[in-house]
């Protein structure tokens, strides 16, 4: 078995991967088979206040993962999120990337609808051009 730095009992038996600034390791409640959780090493609980640095480790990290569940389970597209704050979900106070590999006739969710998938009740009809650019507006001046 690879030794890997991370010796947290809960996770080390988990552990897939790691570099200098991140790890990963398989989620104990998957979503499906394969299902992966990228961490950065230092606790950090938010995206911003994740470092260019620690950012570039996460994605390597990213594609060595992927490319590990398209080897060992034929993942041929994948899931990716993360949840920040607790109102949007987020239980460990822990920034974690969510990879969940995805094949043919799996169990996860097979009709990607972005408001169910966020957890938006019901749906919405497009919002008025002059609401997004209004508001686009005002996101780039803030």
């Amino acid at each position: 078995m690879e030794k890997f730095a991370f010796t947290d009992t809960d996770i080390s038996y988990r552990m897939i991967a790691e570099n200098k600034l991140a790890f990963a390791f398989l989620n104990k409640m998957p979503i499906l088979p394969g299902h992966t959780l990228i961490c950065p090493k230092q606790q950090l609980c938010f995206s911003e206040e994740i470092s260019p640095e620690i950012w570039l480790d996460l994605f390597k990290l990213k594609e060595i993962v992927c490319d590990k569940l398209k080897k060992t389970l034929h993942a041929k597209g994948f899931n990716f999120a993360w949840n920040e704050g607790s109102i949007a979900g987020q239980s460990v106070p822990h920034f974690h990337l969510h990879v969940v590999p995805r094949k043919e006739n799996d169990s996860g969710i097979a009709q990607y609808e972005p408001r169910v998938f966020l957890y938006r009740t019901g749906s919405r009809a497009d919002s008025p051009r002059e609401e997004l650019i209004s508001l686009s507006k005002l996101m780039r001046e803030a």
